[in-house]
C-alpha cells in the first residue's frame, strides 16, 4: 500500500498565492478578465484538492507509467504553446530574400512582446503548427470561432529599418495543391487571365475607369481557369490572418510616410533612407574561370547564386562582393549592374502605373486615424486595405464612383496602421512592391538573435556558421 505524504499547508498556501498573483498579472496584461474562472481551479489544485488532478498516481502497473508520460507531454505542449503564443517563437529563414543580412538556414528567436503579442484570432488550432498538420496535410485549425483583432501592449513599436516577422498579406487566398501554395494567387490569376484573353488590352487605353474593367476581366478569367483545373491547382481556399505563412523582411516605410524608390534608393517624405550594409542587387557577370570555393565562402556567394548565374547570366551581390569580383581580372571578364526592370506584376496589380522594382511610387502608407482623398486614379492602391484588411464592402461603378458600404465615398479614414516591408536582396525579394502594405494585425514579432545557423551548401560541422550563433539581429544593419 502506497503511503501518502503529509502535505505542508503553509507551503501549499504560499504556492497558491504566488501562482494566483502571477496569473492575475497575466490577465491584467492581456486585459481579459474572463480568465478569472480559472482561479477556483488553482485554489483546488493547491488547497482544497477536491478534483483528483493526478488520479493516476494511485494506480498501479502500466496505467501509472503511461499516464505519467501523458501528463508530462500535455504539460510540455501547453507550456510551449503558451510561450509561443505570448512570448517567443522560433523562426527559420527559408529563402534568400534578406541576404546577406539574414541567411538561408538562420534560426531566429522571435520576440512577441517587443511589439505586443496578438490575442489569438483563430483560437482552435493544433499547438506548434502554423496552418497544416504534418503527414496528414490537412488544416491544423478550425476557422470558427474567429475573434476580432486585439494586440496586448508591448515593449515598443516598429521602428524604421527593423527586421520584422509578419503574416504574408497576400496569403489570404491560396490553392490546395502544395506545389502551387507558395505562389501569389493574385499574380497567378491576373497572369492566367491575360494569357487566356491573349491580348494586352490595358495598353489600348489610359482611362482609369476603363483600365479597371480590363484588369477585373483578367482577374475573373484567371480565377475561373484556376477553379476549373483542380487536378493541377487543387481547390481555392482562404486562410485567417494568423494562420497565413510567416514572412520576415525589413520595415522600410512607417505609417503616414510617403515612400518612393528612385534608381533603387528608397526615399521617405523626400529624404533618402540609409541602405543596409549588406544590401544586394543583381549583376550581369561573364566569367573567365570558375569562382574559387574559398572566394565564394568569403563573399557569401551560395550555390543558389551560382545556379542563378548559370541560368540567367546574373546573380545577387553586395557592393563589396561586386568590387572584389571586378578587381579579379583573372576570373571575371565583365560585371555590370542589372538595370533591367520591366513594368507589370507589381502592386497594385489592377492599375497601370509604369512603376518598376527600381523606380516605384510615390505611395502614401496608411496610418490609423488618418484620412485620404479617394478617386478612380488612386483607389487601386487603397482598395485592398479598405476592403480586405478593414472589412468594408467596396464597389466601383462603371462611371468610376466609389461606394463604401453602399454610400459614395470621396474620403476614407483608416482603422489600422500599415507598414512597407522589403528584403535586403532587393532584386530577389517578393515584398511590398509586389503585394502591398502589411497591416498591423499581421505583425507577429521582432527577431532578437540567431540561435543557430547552418549553411545548406555544406554538411556536418563545416556547415555550421559558428560566427553567427547568438548574433543579435539589431546589430545586423
Amino acid at each position: 500500500m502506497i503511503k501518502k505524504k503529509k502535505v505542508n499547508m503553509k507551503v501549499q498556501w504560499a504556492k497558491c498565492i504566488v501562482v494566483s498573483l502571477l496569473y492575475l498579472l497575466f490577465l491584467y496584461w492581456v486585459e481579459s478578465w474572463w480568465g478569472l474562472i480559472v482561479l477556483p481551479f488553482i485554489y483546488d489544485a493547491y488547497i482544497s484538492q477536491k478534483i483528483k488532478w493526478q488520479w493516476w498516481k494511485d494506480a498501479e502497473g502500466p496505467t501509472r507509467f503511461v499516464m505519467s508520460w501523458v501528463d508530462a507531454l500535455v504539460f510540455a505542449l501547453v507550456a510551449v504553446y503558451f510561450i509561443n503564443l505570448f512570448f517567443f517563437q522560433n523562426y527559420v529563414i527559408p529563402s534568400s530574400s534578406l541576404e546577406k543580412s539574414l541567411l538561408t538556414g538562420d534560426y531566429l528567436c522571435v520576440s512577441k512582446v517587443s511589439y505586443g503579442p496578438r490575442i489569438p484570432q483563430t483560437p482552435l488550432t493544433m499547438p506548434l503548427t502554423q496552418h497544416t498538420l504534418p503527414v496528414l496535410g490537412c488544416k491544423s485549425y478550425i476557422e470558427w470561432p474567429q475573434w476580432e483583432y486585439r494586440r496586448v501592449k508591448g515593449l515598443g513599436k516598429i521602428e524604421l529599418n527593423d527586421i520584422v516577422v509578419f503574416n504574408y498579406p497576400a496569403g489570404d487566398t491560396i490553392v490546395s495543391e502544395p506545389q502551387w501554395q507558395a505562389a501569389d494567387f493574385y499574380q497567378m490569376a491576373y497572369s492566367f487571365g491575360r494569357q487566356l484573353i491573349n491580348d494586352n488590352l490595358e495598353e489600348t487605353t489610359d482611362d482609369a475607369a476603363a483600365l479597371r474593367g480590363i484588369y477585373e476581366k483578367y482577374y475573373m478569367e484567371g480565377r475561373k481557369y484556376i477553379s476549373q483545373n483542380p487536378n493541377t491547382y487543387g481547390h481555392i481556399m482562404t486562410r485567417p490572418v494568423d494562420r497565413r505563412e510567416n514572412y520576415v523582411k525589413r520595415c522600410v516605410g512607417l505609417p503616414g510616410q510617403t515612400l518612393e524608390i528612385r534608381d533603387r534608393i528608397i526615399y521617405l517624405d523626400g529624404k533618402a533612407n540609409k541602405e543596409p550594409e549588406n544590401v544586394q542587387y543583381t549583376y550581369y557577370i561573364k566569367l573567365k574561370a570558375h569562382i574559387p570555393t574559398e572566394m565564394m565562402y568569403e563573399l557569401g556567394i551560395s550555390m543558389e547564386d551560382i545556379t542563378q548565374l548559370n541560368q540567367f547570366g546574373c546573380m545577387p551581390l553586395t557592393k563589396h562582393a561586386a568590387k572584389v569580383l571586378k578587381d579579379s581580372k583573372d576570373i571575371v571578364d565583365e560585371i555590370r549592374l542589372n538595370t533591367n526592370a520591366p513594368t507589370g506584376d507589381l502592386y497594385p496589380l489592377n492599375a497601370k502605373t509604369g512603376w518598376t522594382r527600381d523606380n516605384y511610387g510615390p505611395i502614401w502608407i496608411p496610418a490609423k486615424g488618418k484620412s485620404i482623398d479617394l478617386d478612380i486614379n488612386n483607389i487601386a492602391v487603397y482598395e485592398r486595405p479598405i476592403r480586405t484588411y478593414e472589412g468594408n464592402d467596396l464597389k466601383i461603378t462603371p462611371e468610376g464612383k466609389i461606394l463604401i458600404n453602399g454610400k459614395e465615398a470621396k474620403k476614407y479614414t483608416f482603422k489600422m496602421d500599415y507598414y512597407w516591408m522589403m528584403g535586403d536582396n532587393r532584386h530577389n525579394s517578393a515584398d511590398s512592391r509586389y503585394w502591398g502594405f502589411v497591416p498591423e494585425d499581421h505583425i507577429v514579432g521582432k527577431p532578437l538573435f540567431i540561435w543557430w545557423s547552418s549553411d545548406p551548401d555544406r554538411r556536418g560541422f563545416s556547415g555550421i556558421r559558428w560566427n553567427r550563433l547568438f548574433t543579435w539581429v539589431d546589430n545586423i544593419k
